[in-house]
């Protein structure tokens, strides 16, 4: 052997697609994806949000519809946000039982069945006039305790009417705690609690707040989600905190930014790990690709990739339909 020609040749695992599929250490299949959807009461129909291209917000119609098609895509489950008609400052329509979540639920599990996991945000930004995701003091700051009784309310009737997964995503400290315990007292012993377990104030979330309708004037929530550049060890001890009150999987959001805390995440709990994959990831692919600047399906899969490999059991993802159907 010539001593001046390398032995190890990693090139070698990599020659063809078979071989690279073959040897692939991470793999995407479409069970692990949820797809966040948007339902807003009063439309006749489906209206885009101008900050997310392809994304809408659903009549009840367009969302059954887009629903079937997730489930025969493979999707593993939905996650349902409300948009209500009207708002207010208790968020009123977030345990309304004819408020739009809970009635787009009713329609959903009638059709679907278990053909996928219906999942619901149980959150008061989308039905709150200041936009927050509690309720307020006299001063303008939001209230934790008195904010819990309503996460807790609306867990409730989520669940009543369809929901099959509660995604607590506000923040507050107990949350999990409040919503375990009246989600066992209502008898839903079983329905399971997927944690918004490490939510950083990020400035990714801006289109969603378009797709969502919160209220402009919802300021700062810096006081209630995690700061980016918050203490080492935060985002793990909001995570057993969860745990301890009795939350079933865990949720780190912003996925690209927070690889390094969703790796920590994963390393560190027995229990599912779930990325949500927001608003913003989403809007900066399309924007790129839309003006030439990036290979729209290649970024999209070396995303998902790059959240999987970071620790995700699930991803949500609005192109989850999608890729799924690529997938298959």
């Amino acid at each position: 052997m010539n001593a001046q020609y390398p032995v190890a040749r990693p090139r070698r695992l990599r020659r063809t697609a078979a071989m690279r599929r073959m040897v692939a250490g991470t793999r995407l299949h479409p069970a692990e994806f949820i797809l966040p959807m948007f339902v807003k009461e009063g439309i006749a129909e489906p209206q885009p949000v101008g900050s997310m291209p392809g994304v809408v917000q659903h009549t009840r119609e367009s969302l059954r519809k887009a629903a079937h098609e997730a489930a025969e895509a493979g999707v593993g489950g939905i996650m349902l946000f409300g948009i209500p008609a009207h708002k207010d400052a208790r968020g009123s329509g977030a345990d309304d039982p004819d408020g739009i979540v809970q009635v787009a639920l009713r329609d959903l599990a009638s059709d679907l069945g278990d053909a996928l996991v219906l999942m619901t945000d149980t959150c008061l930004d989308e039905y709150t006039d200041h936009g927050h995701c509690g309720l307020l003091t006299a001063d303008g700051e939001v209230d934790n305790d008195a904010t819990l009784e309503r996460y807790a309310s609306a867990a409730v009737a989520q669940a009543a009417a369809g929901s099959r997964m509660i995604a607590p995503s506000g923040m507050m400290d107990g949350q999990v705690g409040a919503i375990r315990a009246a989600l066992d007292a209502g008898g839903f012993a079983e329905i399971p609690i997927l944690a918004y377990a490490a939510k950083y104030a990020s400035g990714f979330y801006g289109p969603f707040r378009d797709a969502a309708e919160c209220a402009p004037q919802f300021g700062d929530r810096s006081a209630y989600q995690q700061d980016p550049a918050g203490p080492i060890g935060e985002a793990l001890r909001e995570v057993r905190l969860d745990l301890a009150e009795g939350a079933d999987a865990v949720m780190v959001k912003p996925a690209l930014a927070y690889l390094d805390i969703l790796r920590q995440v994963r390393d560190t709990v027995e229990v599912p790990v779930v990325a949500y994959q927001v608003s913003g990831e989403y809007a900066m692919v399309e924007a790129a690709a839309a003006n030439g600047w990036i290979d729209r399906e290649r970024v999209i899969m070396e995303s998902l990739i790059a959240i999987r490999r970071a620790g995700a059991d699930m991803i949500l993802t609005y192109w989850a339909t999608e890729v799924a159907r690529g997938l298959s």
